[in-house]
């Protein structure tokens, strides 16, 4: 009965709190859509996750569709910036991906799922245009920043004159989401402890 008690309390302090209970929807949608892919990911499964009811859902999302477009737009992309855009932003580009690339956990349980970003881009990019033009934006916001940050390094003399910023840029997402697409489709922690120190060792390469 207490229980029961603390449930419906929740649930009217969720109802007065629009954006609280918004943002229990994203966060559950983008648990189950990361666990299971977007195609196969239950609406009945997020109302659980987030503890909230159907008609909560559709009074912030139209349908399944809206939400993996806000899932993009706010969880990936704010998951992309707080990673690599912000750092980026300011001291030397070249530690700071390194920094980056040694965060990487390499533990089996978290190579599991892999990239978000990259899941949705291999499974929804050829299916639906709206999903694949809101992670071309992020690529493109990503890669930019990133070349900025490389013509920085180069007037401030920390990255090699000799490099075209733009190239190094797609190169080291390239080669960063390649070997996370790897360790999760091999499950070996081995694979990605040597792709970080290949991907440490190229990056020491730029250095002016």
């Amino acid at each position: 009965m207490l229980a029961a008690a603390k449930s419906r309390v929740r649930k009217a302090t969720s109802a007065r709190d629009p954006e609280r209970t918004r943002r229990k929807l994203l966060d559950a949608g983008f648990r189950e859509v990361y666990e299971r892919g977007y195609q196969s990911a239950d609406l009945d499964a997020v109302l659980q996750r987030a503890g909230v009811t159907k008609g909560a859902l559709y009074y912030h999302f139209e349908n399944k569709e809206a939400l993996g477009h806000a899932i993009i737009d706010e969880v990936i992309g704010e998951m992309t910036r707080q990673k690599w855009l912000i750092p980026l932003q300011q001291g030397n580009p070249i530690d700071t991906l390194i920094h980056i690339v040694q965060s990487t956990g390499t533990e089996v349980a978290e190579m599991r799922g892999g990239c978000p970003f990259n899941n949705l881009a291999q499974e929804m990019s050829p299916l639906n245009e709206g999903f694949r033009k809101r992670l071309a934006k992020i690529l493109s916001e990503w890669h930019a920043v990133m070349a900025v940050a490389f013509r920085r390094g180069q007037a401030e003399k920390m990255v090699r004159k000799d490099l075209d910023a733009d190239d190094e840029a797609t190169f080291v997402i390239a080669m960063y989401e390649g070997y996370i697409s790897l360790a999760k489709n091999s499950q070996d922690s081995k694979l990605l402890k040597s792709g970080k120190r290949r991907m440490i060792n190229y990056l020491e390469s730029l250095r002016a």
